[in-house]
């Protein structure tokens, strides 16, 4: 044991003192550095999958969170920029009837499509607001393209939309181009439809955007709902048949907006604001008259207390309130001796 020790060391020693004086040894040495290099490769290997594969789950995690961050806010903007695509056509005339600040600001709420009526005659579709998130019947709903419906039955977590395809629906609505009202309703076709009672003569072609009017009090005006597709005109017929496409997708959406707006018709707004500002100026002038009618009040007491204080040294002394009251007396009595002496 001892010489094969001793044989062991002599030859360490022999083969440093060769590698420091020559060259002989590189070759093996860069040989055996591949070797080690595989072997550090193969025992850091675990190491690596495991940093690998917590990495890849923790990133997933946070793109998905992420990403339904930003769908959001994607939605809240989009919403928000439809409706004022439709505001630069008729800024006008919406500002004369309504406030356009109010139309934009308007408070809404995002909903999550969680399932569809099976009945394929009906167009109706759950999401998972309901009363007690504050929803009410008839309010709109809509997507990031446009309108799509409205809420028709109301449950304690959730609603059901009546979307606007069904056959029972219509919707008032209006030519974004040059403000032609009509009623756009419901064909059973998710991708299409129909105005009614259109005449031949009217201004509407192909392309126009259709937005809600606002005139039956359930939408509020400026909302995208359909482009024209189809104009057919029949010599034969006073009214032409107009078929839209809505702008919302309404078989694909599964995010959706509640729209809590104003309840009051527009005459009530109107008529609402001109009694603020009457209110407000019976406000402004009612401080000025309280303030001029004091200062008189003051004066009348300061002025009947002065007198109050001089008859009192009169009062005080009898002697010259007996002396004056025979002297008054005196007057009468000499007034008819003079009318008896005339007669």
């Amino acid at each position: 044991m001892g010489v094969r020790l001793l044989v062991l060391v002599v030859l360490s020693v022999a083969l440093m003192v060769v590698d420091a004086r020559f060259t002989l040894l590189k070759p093996v040495r860069s040989q055996m550095s591949l070797v080690l290099m595989q072997t550090y490769w193969v025992t850091d290997l675990p190491q690596r999958l495991i940093q690998g594969v917590a990495s890849q789950f923790g990133s997933r995690t946070e793109l998905v969170a992420e990403n339904e961050k930003l769908k959001t806010e994607n939605l809240l903007l989009q919403g928000r920029m439809q409706k004022l695509a439709a505001l630069t056509e008729q800024n006008v005339r919406l500002r004369e009837l309504l406030n356009s600040s109010a139309l934009v600001n308007e408070k809404v709420e995002v909903a999550e499509l969680i399932g569809m009526d099976p009945n394929p005659f009906t167009h109706r579709i759950i999401i998972n607001k309901g009363e007690r998130d504050g929803v009410v019947l008839g309010q709109p709903v809509l997507d990031a393209r446009g309108l799509m419906g409205q809420v028709v039955e109301l449950m304690p977590n959730t609603s059901r939309v009546l979307l606007l395809t069904d056959t029972t629906h219509s919707i008032p609505v209006q030519v974004n181009r040059n403000g032609l009202r009509a009623i756009a309703s419901g064909t059973g076709n998710p991708e299409r439809l129909e105005l009614r009672h259109v005449a031949d003569t009217a201004d509407i072609k192909v392309g126009d955007l259709l937005v809600s009017s606002g005139l039956g009090q359930r939408f509020p005006a400026g909302y995208p709902v359909a482009t024209v597709t189809e104009v057919i005109h029949d010599s034969g017929q006073p009214f032409a048949i107009v078929r839209a496409a809505p702008t919302a997708a309404l078989n694909r959406s599964r995010y959706l907006l509640l729209v809590f707006s104003d309840s009051r018709t527009p005459e009530e707004r109107v008529n609402d604001a001109a009694q603020g500002q009457e209110a407000e100026q019976k406000s402004e002038s009612a401080p000025t008259s309280p303030a001029t009618e004091p200062k008189p009040a003051s004066t009348v007491p300061a002025e009947t207390t002065a007198p109050a204080a001089a008859p009192a040294p009169v009062v005080a002394d009898p002697k010259t309130v007996k002396k004056p009251v025979p002297a008054a007396a005196k007057p009468p009595t000499a007034a008819p001796a003079t009318t008896r002496e005339s007669q």
